[in-house]
């Protein structure tokens, strides 16, 4: 059967060449067709436009994420700062109170200690100002070592305040 179908297709070959389809043949295929065929959702403009919309976002919110991670850095800088600050401030007001309560019933006057933590007080406000201008790790470890080190001043003031109130004590009264 395959020999002989190839044998009429072999005789037959100008005609086949030669002939074509009826108007009507094209018609009838065309009328079977779905309408429209070129709708919105097949158009390969239309998906060619959303593929380099969807790269162009991907490649800009890539970008900004990772513009600026200084940014973090520094509000995560700023952010640990601010819970020492506020431990350690809260220790040195305490301490303070303690000082001053001590001079007032004891009657004495400022002493080496209580001007070199206002001199560290003087030093953490130009720190913190330069925190606010230009934060970093180092300005943040500077800050800190000044609360803990005005906090150490005040724990040695409380340390001889204490010394010198039993000290007293001990002495016996003469009438």
């Amino acid at each position: 059967m395959k020999d002989s179908l190839k044998d009429f297709i072999d005789q037959n070959r100008n005609e086949f060449d030669e002939a074509s389809p009826k108007r009507s043949a094209w018609y009838k295929i065309e009328s079977r067709l779905p309408a429209n065929p070129n709708s919105l959702w097949n158009s390969v403009s239309l998906w060619r436009s959303a593929a380099i919309v969807l790269l162009g976002l991907t490649a800009f919110l890539a970008v900004k994420e990772n513009i600026n991670p200084a940014k973090k850095e520094t509000a995560k800088i700023k952010g640990d700062f601010r819970d020492l600050e506020v431990f350690y401030s809260d220790q040195i007001l305490q301490k303070k109170e303690l000082v001053n309560q001590y001079q007032v019933e004891t009657g004495l006057t400022e002493d080496e200690v209580t001007q070199n933590i206002q001199k560290l007080e003087a030093m953490y406000l130009v720190l913190k100002d330069e925190m606010e201008k230009r934060p970093s790790q180092d300005v943040k470890d500077a800050l800190v070592l000044n609360l803990l080190v005005r906090i150490d001043l005040l724990n040695q003031q409380l340390n001889k305040l204490d010394q010198a109130d039993s000290s007293s004590e001990k002495k016996p009264s003469s009438i």
